[in-house]
């Protein structure tokens, strides 16, 4: 049986996955700083990516450590990585974050979408976070990691159709033929599970939308 320890279990992206890999009969634990209800089939633990101690006990007890925190939480994730990455290699744990769609390309060699005047000014200072903790990763090589980057329009707000399909793209920005970058939670879980079960981005980052 796969086991996953999920920080930040209980938001928006993390009980979505957590839900999607408790349904497949994985191992669960969702990990957030105070007490959840999560999804059936699922364990909490209150604790943070933080505690350096817990960080290493779930890296130890689980095939698969997943991030899906804010990058400018407590701690900040770039400074808290370096410790997820011993961790992970010292547990021979995968490592799988849920990543924002800032660093996308619009287009094939164009500028970043975090870069565009279209970009809402409130979310560039996350976006640039997480754009960082992307290439950190890309530039070292001593752990086992996926990074994924849901659609434009991703969140609570916006929860979408689970329609149990979705496409994906590298570096490239996903849209409609409308010009809409959308994924609903249950679909960004399922991508996000099925990478799990099946690796198919080895140290990369992908991008998923409908």
């Amino acid at each position: 049986m796969t086991s996953i320890a999920i920080l930040g279990g209980t938001g928006y992206a993390g009980s979505h996955i957590a839900r999607e890999a408790a349904s497949r009969g994985f191992d669960v634990t969702a990990v957030s700083r105070s007490a959840a209800e999560v999804p059936a089939g699922v364990t909490h633990r209150v604790g943070s990516l933080a505690d350096a101690d817990l960080v290493r006990e779930l890296a130890g007890k689980h095939d698969v450590l997943v991030v899906a925190t804010h990058a400018l939480g407590e701690p900040d994730l770039r400074e808290a990585l370096p410790q997820l990455i011993e961790a992970a290699r010292d547990g021979e744990a995968r490592l799988a974050f849920v990543g924002g769609a800032g660093s996308m390309l619009v287009a094939e060699g164009g500028p970043r979408l975090v870069d565009t005047d279209a970009f809402p000014a409130e979310y560039k200072g996350e976006a640039l976070a997480h754009g960082e903790v992307l290439e950190a990763l890309r530039a070292q090589s001593d752990a086992d990691w996926f990074y994924v980057s849901p659609a434009a329009v991703f969140g609570s707000w916006a929860p979408g159709e689970a329609t149990g399909s979705y496409r994906t793209s590298a570096d490239v920005l996903l849209a409609d033929e409308q010009g809409n970058s959308e994924i609903s939670g249950a679909d960004f879980a399922k991508a996000f599970v099925d990478e799990i079960e099946t690796p198919a981005h080895v140290n990369q980052r992908f991008q998923v939308a409908h």
